[in-house]
């Protein structure tokens, strides 16, 4: 079935360089690692089928053109409804999002309201709050969005949210078992990769790669199969539920019977008790964002993963859309 074409990276996947997407053929890679941060284990082999997968995140530009023709309102343009956060301080129940501002002295790296900020007015048109606005990041990542804005998106161009395995597969570009989506090293050759975080977080950002806050999708090579930002500049939703570790119980180490397009825990399991606004459930964020430094957060590999609430939406959280073959 061929897809109606619509304008931008909503366009018909079949001329992949037309509509921003590209294909990635069905193949088998190792999911997770075992020498990083104990959510990534048990490395494990995975097979997953063709997709076509957006070439960059989701623009400012690109979620202008769907709020311009189906009138979303995101939930950080939304004030909050006090039944759904009782005994929340009514002074957060307005409209806003989740801002970094990097505290002026070192030290306290261990309370991250330090730097983390719930501001009032913060959105996708307005990413570092009131009087902020997209100038300028018309080709910048849009932030801001929860799950549910993702979701949207993707559903107007007859698109979905890629499944945590989809988007490993996808970002590490053909190099099985890399720490980075270009290897071994995280800068080879003195050379940033990605947008991330140099100097000692979160009062010293030496910008050394250009940027202190987002960049343009295109700014940084491409990786093996030709996709932007699959590491660093912002973290991207996907559709799996999320648990502290992966499955640790796997049918088969063979090629022939390797789990095949995994999904991620059940709903109950992503739960978190001990979220602010009272429980809530959790999907998998991955990718990392220009906030990841190796002295803090290194969660700039494929292999990185990372729980958020479906309601919360920050300054460093975007998403990229897939097509899957059996969808075209």
């Amino acid at each position: 079935m061929r897809v109606t074409a619509i304008a931008g990276q909503c366009a018909d996947p079949a001329t992949s360089t037309a509509s921003g997407m590209v294909w990635i053929p069905a193949g088998r890679f190792t999911m997770g690692s075992d020498r990083h941060y104990p959510e990534e284990a048990p490395a494990h082999g995975v097979a997953v089928d063709g997709f076509f997968i957006d070439r960059t995140p989701v623009t400012n530009r690109a979620f202008a053109d769907f709020v311009a023709a189906t009138g979303h309102v995101t939930l950080a343009e939304r004030a909050p409804r006090p039944e759904d956060y009782p005994g929340a301080d009514p002074r957060l129940l307005v409209p806003g999002s989740l801002v970094f501002t990097a505290p002026k002295e070192a030290g306290g790296r261990e309370d991250w309201t330090r730097w983390w900020r719930f501001m009032p007015g913060a959105d996708w048109r307005h990413p570092q709050g009131p009087g902020s606005d997209l100038s300028g990041r018309e080709d910048h990542p849009v932030v801001h969005v929860c799950h549910d804005d993702a979701l949207a998106y993707a559903r107007w161009c007859g698109k979905e949210l890629p499944s945590e395995a989809e988007w490993e597969f996808a970002a590490r570009g053909g190099l099985d078992g890399m720490d980075f989506a270009w290897g071994e090293e995280l800068a080879p050759g003195g050379v940033h990769r990605a947008n991330s975080w140099q100097g000692a977080f979160p009062h010293e950002n030496l910008a050394e790669d250009g940027y202190v806050a987002t960049s343009p999708v295109t700014a940084f090579p491409p990786n093996g199969f030709g996709l932007h930002d699959m590491i660093g500049n912002v973290w991207e939703w996907t559709d799996d539920w999320y648990a502290p570790r992966h499955a640790a119980l796997l049918p088969s180490t063979k090629p022939c019977c390797l789990p095949r397009n995994p999904r991620g825990a059940r709903w109950e399991e992503s739960v978190d008790p001990l979220a602010p606004g009272g429980p809530a459930p959790r999907k998998v964020l991955k990718g990392g964002s220009h906030l990841c430094a190796p002295s803090y957060c290194r969660r700039y590999r494929p292999a990185a993963r990372q729980p958020q609430t479906v309601d919360t939406a920050s300054v460093h959280i975007g998403f990229r859309c897939i097509r899957r073959a059996t969808t075209l």
